[in-house]
């Protein structure tokens, strides 16, 4: 074959072969003139590909799904899903589209996934399109993501269509985004299988998540219990990285759940500027459900409800099956507390466990809350205080005081760690290398979202540049590195993108 002739990529169709009862045939909508305007470069190369080839008119075509690659069968999923706690017996990819599956240089197989593509069968009243500004909302944000080291989907490419799409505020400008996750498979995939009432297609969808997830989990004395364990421990270990930089992911239904342990679905998300537990950005969360400080418990219910869908499977006594799941979900407090003590002793500089560290860590958070301190300067600033500066501190504070009995603490718990010079220099370095300087600024998001809208990409461009690289201080680039001015933050909403 020619290589001019050789298609843009090589995809699998295994998720529809082997699981066919739980997704339908589908195509993306046709667009008058598709435009790629964002590629993750960086990304393309790990899927070896040409980052120009995902430039071309054909690719474009491809990446809003109107023209099928040779052998591919693209899929809408289905799934169904606790949203805002209310059962939805059926949701599914309703403006998205699986492709199929490629894999990796390294051999790891991923999902090649379209959202924006155009109405499907489990489409709910929407139009089945998406506007250009959360399209770049979700490659900014996963981007960040994963350039923090935060298992997540990851965005490919967005590709413009051409055409507009009518919101409340008026026409906007279409998109697609193609993204790339390690699958797509939710607790809500395992609802709706075990909605269906029929064992042999629940225990086959099992065995497709240990296969490709937590493949330890076929040699356990019941796979199916195993299999929840593993998913259980891969949540508590996310969420205690989001909580650990702030993050709010902001619509954490069941069908964003995933089993792989990956960030899905950035819609209303947002990063903390002032530290408080009880903050929400996102305009459908009208009762706090989903606000910063409530993630760990959404999570540990998301997952009972994981365990109520393999009940079946992991006990013909279903009063033992419930035991058996119980005893593993009250852990979930237990093993998500491990994770986050041992990132944010990272954070803190503590590189043994001592007791009075979870004291320390707390009476610091009370204190920021306080006194409004910035969550991401402030961690960033402790590693001046390793170095035997505690102004950067004390400038993150209303009462510069407020901190001094900590301070005095957090002084003696870092002597107990490096007794000398170059180990408190080590210790400060890899403090560096645990607390940002950079995350995606909810108002620097806004700016750059606002003006890719109206045709100027360069303010987003610029945006993913810095956040690929969150530790590392550059010069010029102090502004993203600020909260947001006061003015902005009164108020402040995120929006789900629909």
């Amino acid at each position: 074959m020619d290589v001019d002739e050789r298609p843009l990529l090589e995809l699998t169709h295994r998720f529809a072969d082997e699981l066919p009862e739980l997704c339908m045939p589908w195509q993306g909508a046709e667009v008058p003139d598709p435009q790629v305007v964002a590629v993750d470069e960086a990304l393309a190369k790990e899927l070896g590909l040409d980052p120009d080839d995902l430039r071309t008119p054909h690719a474009a075509q491809v990446l809003v799904g109107m023209t099928p690659l040779p052998g591919s069968q693209p899929v809408a999923m289905g799934y169904a899903g606790h949203q805002f706690g209310g059962y939805s017996p059926r949701l599914g990819d309703g403006r998205a589209l699986l492709l199929g599956e490629l894999h990796d240089v390294d051999g790891q197989l991923l999902d090649l996934h379209l959202k924006g593509s155009g109405r499907t069968p489990f489409a709910r009243g929407g139009d089945g399109k998406a506007a250009i500004g959360p399209m770049l909302r979700e490659f900014v944000i996963s981007t960040a993501m994963h350039a923090l080291g935060i298992p997540t989907t990851r965005s490919l490419a967005v590709t413009t269509t051409g055409e507009a799409v009518h919101r409340e505020d008026g026409p906007l400008p279409g998109a697609v985004l193609a993204r790339v996750a390690s699958s797509h498979l939710r607790v809500g995939t395992f609802q709706y299988a075990a909605a269906m009432q029929d064992p042999a297609l629940l225990q086959r969808l099992v065995d497709v998540a240990i296969a490709r997830h937590h493949p330890s989990a076929a040699e356990a004395e019941v796979p199916a219990l195993a299999l929840f364990e593993a998913v259980l421990d891969a949540q508590a270990a996310l969420i205690a990285r989001w909580m650990q930089v702030g993050f709010i992911h902001g619509v954490m239904n069941t069908d964003n759940t995933t089993i792989s342990g990956e960030t899905i679905d950035y819609g209303p998300c947002a990063f903390l500027d002032a530290f408080d537990p009880a903050t929400v950005f996102s305009s459908i969360d009208h009762g706090g459900r989903y606000a910063f400080g409530n993630q760990p418990s959404i999570v540990q219910w998301n997952l009972a409800r994981l365990a109520e869908a393999l009940l079946p499977l992991i006990d013909d006594d279903q009063d033992t099956a419930v035991g058996l799941a119980t005893d593993l979900l009250q852990q979930f407090p237990a093993r998500f507390g491990t994770a986050w003590r041992s990132g944010m002793r990272a954070k803190l500089g503590l590189a043994t466990e001592e007791d009075g560290d979870g004291e320390l860590i707390d009476d610091l958070l009370r204190t920021m809350h306080e006194q409004g301190s910035d969550h991401t300067q402030l961690f960033r600033a402790l590693s001046s205080v390793v170095r035997g500066d505690r102004a950067p501190v004390l400038d993150q504070l209303r009462d510069r005081t407020a901190l001094d009995a900590w301070l005095d603490r957090y002084a003696g718990r870092i002597a107990i760690d490096a007794r000398d010079v170059e180990s408190v220099d080590a210790a400060a370095a890899a403090m560096d290398r645990a607390n940002p300087v950079y995350v995606p600024r909810n108002h620097l998001v806004e700016e750059a979202l606002a003006a890719a809208t109206s045709g100027d990409l360069e303010p987003f461009r610029r945006l993913v540049d810095v956040i690929r690289q969150p530790y590392d201080v550059r010069p010029g680039l102090g502004r993203y590195a600020l909260p947001a001015p006061v003015e902005f933050g009164e108020g402040y909403q995120t929006f789900c993108g629909t």
